[in-house]
């Protein structure tokens, strides 16, 4: 299906932009890791890699299990941050301008499920929540 193969080809730039971002300029997502995460730069450092594999498995078309991987992946990367984008909208919040406030947050949040489920439709690892046509 030619829009699932565009999805993947927009996922791919999407996390390869970002993964490059976590890369080249690091300090503001260390900024927004939580307490609780060990080694921050390393941990941005790691994530920015594995956007970037996730990037070049879900962009190839030449494997299905690949691509399907590479979906798992990035879907579990987004479950797996959500803690610090809340990390961050709580950062933003306790500030006296309130940062980038709730306008920036809040759809940010509320866009993550997508994130988690955009890369499994793309693939076909899912029809949901789409019905298959028959």
């Amino acid at each position: 299906m030619r829009v699932r193969r565009y999805s993947c080809a927009v996922l791919a730039i999407l996390y390869a932009v970002a993964g490059t971002l976590h890369l080249i300029i690091p300090a503001p997502f260390v900024a927004i890791v939580p307490d609780w995460v060990p080694a921050p730069a390393l941990v941005v450092m790691l994530t920015g890699l594995a956007e970037i594999a996730g990037a070049a498995g879900i962009g190839q078309p030449w494997k299905p299990r690949l691509r399907a991987a590479a979906a798992w992946g990035l879907a579990a990367y987004a479950l797996c941050v959500w803690p610090a984008n809340v990390h961050h909208m709580l950062l933003d919040l306790a500030k006296p301008g309130h940062g980038l406030g709730l306008a920036y947050h809040l759809p940010r949040l509320a866009l993550q499920p997508v994130l988690i489920l955009w890369p499994l439709w793309a693939t076909s690892v899912t029809t949901w929540p789409f019905r298959p046509r028959t």
